[in-house]
């Protein structure tokens, strides 16, 4: 690892473009004025314009040899500064873990190890070490693809039990692996209304030569006002420093980013911040760790259903909450000190569509008056609407991307239901 130094040189290097590495970008300029590089395969729209952040854009970035290169070369470039290197997709947190020496000559890095990584980056890993530590889980088929194809393809669909009531949710066991994954009618995740409909989804799976485990779940009931989201930091002494969490308003709705949090309302779960901490201590886990959970409103418990390895997309609501991710950083691996826990409690409302959209698909009246309050009491933040960086190019592109959602909405998602499907 390299030495540490002061935050006057700081340069954070991210992996990937979307609005949540312009959010992390941003909370480290708000904390310490400092640019930032982002190294995408495209162009991408969330930091075109930026007056802080240099886009980097190198094809074929998904290929471990040339991200290699790419982050050697921009260490190469930038000599006399201290680089924090951090991603939010799952598939780079693998490369980067599974280089950490060859890496961590140049960078600064908020990782776990990777036998950690292999036990928390899968949803049943993380089912495992929730029933140890009496953290609720949905009940859980997990169907192994290749065993499957083992045992007859398509011809086995049919024995195979699955013993849960429809509709159910099915989604891959590790995200990671999903990723590279080809195939008609490919979605992050899945809401089965019938068991037709689960015996298609698994044909289409044997059929594009997926190995990997796909995951049959309960569906909790209610509507995307029930999720909730986490985040937390854990840093390299081993003490959780950072906390904040946030009620889901409305999720997206392409297949690409099904689940995606588009809007959240912080407030404090108490009871989930103690599930994670006490989920982040017993696996030794470092760095940032995303949680998403559900209320059941048939038992009033908070369900878990999977730590992403990671910052999440949607991480600006953390920052809003009073909670700036980029301090737990540089605290941790350039101050080198541990910091009091930092807990994200203030209100505010994270929004990456328009306001009047979101207030469409939100039906509990008292609710939609407490965003509308907390609209007029000036606590509404989008991510990508930034005063330090707001030139007129800048602030055309941010109302091409929010308005680009009501087209999304209209076609994916066109009127809001029970369910949030």
């Amino acid at each position: 690892m390299p030495p540490a130094s002061s935050t006057t040189d700081l340069l954070p290097v991210f992996v990937g473009g979307d609005i949540g590495i312009y959010g992390l970008a941003r909370a480290f300029h708000e904390a310490y004025g400092c640019r930032a590089v982002a190294v995408s395969q495209v162009a991408t729209r969330a930091v075109q314009g930026s007056s802080f952040v240099t886009n980097v854009v190198v094809p074929g970035l998904d290929d471990e040899q040339v991200l290699l290169t790419t982050l050697e070369k921009i260490a190469a470039d930038h000599p006399d500064r201290t680089l924090v290197l951090l991603t939010n997709a799952d598939w780079y947190v693998r490369t980067i873990v599974d280089n950490a020496e060859r890496l961590g000559h140049h960078y600064l890095m908020p990782f776990c190890a990777p036998d950690v990584l292999e036990q928390v980056s899968t949803k049943d890993g993380f089912a495992q070490v929730c029933e140890r530590l009496g953290i609720p889980t949905p009940a859980t088929v997990p169907v192994n693809i290749a065993a499957l194809r083992a045992a007859g393809g398509r011809e086995a669909i049919a024995a195979l039990r699955v013993g849960l009531d429809f509709p159910v949710i099915a989604k891959p066991a590790s995200s990671a692996e999903h990723y590279y994954l080809t195939m008609p009618g490919k979605k992050k995740l899945d809401h089965l209304a019938t068991r037709a409909d689960l015996d298609d989804l698994l044909g289409r799976l044997l059929d594009a030569g997926y190995e990997g485990t796909y995951l049959v779940q309960d569906a909790i009931p209610g509507d995307e006002t029930q999720m909730r989201s986490l985040t937390a930091y854990r840093d390299t002494r081993g003490k959780v420093t950072l906390l904040a969490t946030g009620r889901v308003l409305l999720e997206e709705h392409t297949p690409g980013a099904l689940g995606i949090p588009a809007a959240i309302l912080t407030e404090a779960y108490d009871d989930a911040m103690d599930a994670a901490t006490r989920f982040l201590d017993e696996t030794g886990y470092v760095g940032f760790a995303n949680f998403d959970y559900k209320l059941d409103p048939r038992t009033g418990q908070h369900v878990y259903f999977e730590m992403n390895p990671r910052i999440g997309r949607n991480n600006y609501y953390v920052t809003a909450a009073g909670a700036n991710p980029a301090r737990a950083v540089v605290a941790d691996l350039v101050e080198r000190r541990s910091t009091e826990t930092v807990r994200g409690t203030a209100e505010a409302l994270y929004c990456v569509v328009p306001f009047r959209l979101l207030l469409r698909y939100v039906l509990d009246p008292d609710l939609r008056g407490r965003l509308r309050r907390v609209r007029r009491e000036g606590r509404l933040v989008h991510p990508l609407r930034y005063a330090a960086d707001a030139s007129l190019r800048r602030r055309y592109v941010v109302m091409g991307v929010t308005q680009v959602y009501r087209r999304k909405y209209r076609q994916y998602y066109p009127r809001p239901t029970s369910g949030g499907f």
